[in-house]
């Protein structure tokens, strides 16, 4: 029945007491004014008519008084039953203080009131909500509250009830109520799990006996209940804070799976998956929906069986443990790393297994193409070669030194020569010949069938020593011939006639836009060139440019260009650099 049913019912009945007090009121009236004359007529009244009557009009007043006082105790109840409510619900501690308040002052019309409730970390009791104050007696918090009644009651634990707080002994020396004039004062402490968590406290500085055994009852029922519904609002708010707390971490930890680059994928005892991050889902290709409480073999049926073999190992050994791991998958090698730990708690309990996966394919395809890669093109390039975007390779003018070393007779000795033996031993010494170039630092830049070019202080070798760096390669490869001579046939034994030149060139790649090359052309490479023709096997000749650079360093005999060209006039004085191998007559070396 709502409450405007309720309020209409009462108001009815109401209506019609008050309406037959009326009527009783003035038959009284009627009776009391004709009884004299109706005495001289001879006619007499009932005996105690007009006291019956009086005893009628005053059984009403009772009534009425009753029936208010009923009303109003029904009303109390409702509202007490009303609270229960509060016991489950999932608001606010703030709400629920603001409604157990307004319950206070209803159930005891009381002209203010407040709760105050103990802090659970100090013990100590603080202000929490209140009515009926001013806006400066609200600011002034701690100061309006009556202690001496607060503590008396939360250290009893029991209700509190006064008719007269000003006359009462046990009050004569409390400052709050003599100061504020206190005359009625109620209240019961909030008791939650047989501890008291708070006082609710009203009070009246206008009429004294205003509260009464059943406003005690009501409230001390009331504060019970109330002290449930506080103690579960502060649990709902822990729960909620946990859980935010717990979505937080969730939270960082899903950022931390996802900024980890290697995949993450943890099983649990039965070795079913729980969780597997973004780089793990590209890995294995299942994303963590469709992963989550699947085998790992199911997630990962590609593997080795020593892959689930080394997981159980950590499983039961309790103890980290990395290995390689090969499969093919789709026709393709794939190379990972794995490794994997166990996941305990604190208790030291084995919760299952923590594998940390880098798939390292792309990079082992990158050294083999790398590797390969190194067999058709200049170390130095390769070297470079993660760097070359950042390098400017558009053709650039710069001085360098240019080797030019060319296997002498070649020609006729391939004549009576099977093409495999022909290839064995021309690549025995083109590679030791290179050998010593890369040992050097140089680049190997072409290879043209018996004769190899080589250059120092392009973009990809840039020195400040190129020149001492070709000669030194040149008596290596002078140093290395003899090594092969010693190991062939007298017949196999082969010399390279070669020439050094230190000048301009441009450098730059070549080519067309399915091959390119990287190339030196000008000044620099023909000289060289022009240089080893006029070499005699065995021997090195360079440039007198380069002899001014290396001449402290190097023994070099100036002679006389044996072969002219075009355009190389300025070259009819060029430099034989002594060896060891006795090439220029007997010299002991050529390093001063």
């Amino acid at each position: 029945m709502s409450e405007a049913v309720r309020a209409t019912g009462f108001g009815a009945i109401q209506t019609q007491l008050t309406g037959l007090k009326t009527r009783a009121d003035d038959v009284k009236t009627l009776l009391e004014q004709q009884q004299e004359l109706l005495r001289r007529r001879g006619i007499s009244l009932p005996p105690k008519a007009i006291d019956r009557l009086w005893t009628v009009c005053s059984s009403i007043d009772r009534l009425s008084v009753a029936l208010v006082d009923t009303h109003m105790q029904l009303q109390q109840l409702r509202r007490l039953a009303d609270t229960t409510a509060l016991v489950n619900s999932a608001q606010e501690t703030d709400e629920v203080l603001n409604e157990v308040m307004e319950t206070v002052i209803q159930l005891t019309q009381a002209e203010r009131g407040y709760i105050v409730l103990k802090n659970r970390d100090s013990g100590e009791m603080e202000f929490a909500v209140a009515r009926g104050l001013s806006a400066e007696e609200t600011a002034a918090g701690g100061r309006i509250v009556s202690w001496s009644v607060i503590n008396m009651v939360a250290e009893s634990g029991e209700p509190l009830l006064t008719v007269d707080a000003g006359a009462d002994e046990q009050f004569s020396h409390s400052e709050s109520i003599a100061g504020f004039s206190l005359l009625s004062i109620l209240a019961v402490p909030l008791i939650a799990r047989d501890e008291v968590i708070g006082v609710a406290y009203c009070d009246n500085r206008v009429m004294a006996g205003l509260f009464k055994e059943n406003e005690l009852g009501l409230l001390t029922s009331f504060g019970q209940q109330a002290a449930v519904a506080i103690e579960n609002a502060r649990l709902f708010e822990d729960i909620r804070a946990q859980l935010s707390l717990i979505e937080e971490m969730q939270a960082r930890l899903s950022n931390i799976f996802a900024s980890i680059g290697a995949g993450v994928i943890t099983v649990n005892g039965e070795n079913c998956v729980l969780v597997c991050n973004e780089a793990a889902e590209k890995i294995t290709g299942a994303t963590n929906a469709k992963a989550c409480g699947m085998r790992l073999r199911a997630v990962l049926p590609q593997v080795t069986e020593n892959f689930h073999d080394s997981v159980e190992h950590v499983r039961r050994e309790q103890m980290k443990y990395m290995w390689a791991e090969r499969f093919e998958q789709h026709g393709r090698q794939r190379y990972w790393q794995v490794v994997a730990s166990p996941l305990r708690s604190d208790d030291q309990v084995n919760h299952g297994v923590a594998l940390v996966i880098d798939d390292l394919t792309e990079r082992k395809e990158q050294e083999e193409q790398r590797r390969l890669l190194g067999t058709f093109v200049p170390e130095a390039l390769v070297e470079n070669i993660g760097s070359i975007s950042e390098l400017d390779t558009s053709p650039a003018e710069r001085t360098i030194s240019a080797m030019f070393a060319d296997v002498d007779g070649f020609t006729a000795f391939s004549e009576y020569l099977q093409p495999e033996d022909l290839m064995r031993i021309i690549n025995k010494y083109l590679g030791g010949a290179s050998d010593a170039i890369n040992e050097h630092d140089g680049i190997v830049d072409q290879y043209l069938g018996d004769a190899i070019k080589a250059l120092w202080n392009s973009q990809l070798n840039q020195q400040d020593d190129h020149a001492l760096r070709a000669v030194r390669a040149a008596l290596a490869i002078v140093d290395k011939v003899q090594a092969v001579h010693e190991a062939e046939k007298d017949d196999h034994a082969l010399r390279f006639c070669i020439g050094i030149h230190t000048g301009d060139a441009v450098l730059g790649m070549v080519g067309g836009a399915n091959r390119i090359e990287f190339a030196a052309l000008g000044e620099a490479p023909d000289v060289g060139k022009f240089l080893q023709e006029n070499a005699e096997p065995g021997e090195i000749i360079i440039s007198p440019e380069t002899y001014e650079l290396v001449k402290g360093h190097v023994q070099a005999d100036p002679i006389p260009a044996r072969k002219m060209n075009a355009g190389f006039e300025r070259f009819n004085t060029i430099y034989r650099v002594r060896t060891a191998s006795g090439s220029n007559n007997g010299a002991d070396g050529a390093l001063a």
